[in-house]
């Protein structure tokens, strides 16, 4: 028996703006059947291999890449907004739509050379991945892949990611914004 995975995805026409078709993963994260789905689609590659840590950008990624990495046995590291990290650490800026943001993670996070996965909810424009991407690079991980359940091909960010040397698997895909 299949389950799709978009139909537990919430879509709220017209936020945060006109034109906009934004898709709520907090029905998915809700739903106990749904939410075990996804993280064990995301976890399927890498099964039985050797991932040193997966890296999970504020918010939704938390939530997904700690569970991801509880089921690989890998470390979990956090990619934060600008001033949310007590310890030393290094950032990177990044482009939005309308300007330019910066996230950083601790500078002893990963280890030159681990093995990371990089998760997320949904890869849109690419901007805020591909500065985490770059932030990983920046400290010598090993980007093995960007992970999202949803894709907007429509986007192109996951080509922005792929254009870095990255892989990117993502569970299922919407058209347009």
């Amino acid at each position: 028996m299949t389950f799709d995975l978009k139909s537990a995805i919430r879509t709220i026409p017209d936020y945060p703006k006109p034109g906009i078709m934004f898709r709520d993963i907090t029905t998915l994260l809700g739903d106990a059947r749904a939410f075990r789905r996804a993280i064990d689609e995301l976890v399927q590659p890498w099964s039985g291999g050797k991932i040193d840590k997966v890296a999970g950008m504020e918010a939704r990624g938390f939530i997904l890449g700690g569970a991801v990495a509880h089921q690989l046995s890998a470390g979990f590291v956090p990619i934060r907004k600008k001033g949310k990290l007590p310890h030393t650490k290094v950032s990177i800026a990044y482009s939005l739509e309308y300007g330019i943001d910066e996230m950083e993670m601790h500078d002893d996070a990963v280890e030159p050379g681990e093995k990371v996965i990089l998760i997320d909810d949904l890869i849109a424009t690419g901007g805020t991945a591909t500065g985490a991407v770059g932030l990983l690079k920046k400290i010598g991980a090993e980007v093995v892949a960007a992970c999202f359940v949803i894709d907007l091909p429509a986007l192109g960010g996951a080509k922005k990611i792929e254009a870095m040397g990255v892989p990117v698997r993502t569970l299922i895909s919407f058209d347009g914004h």
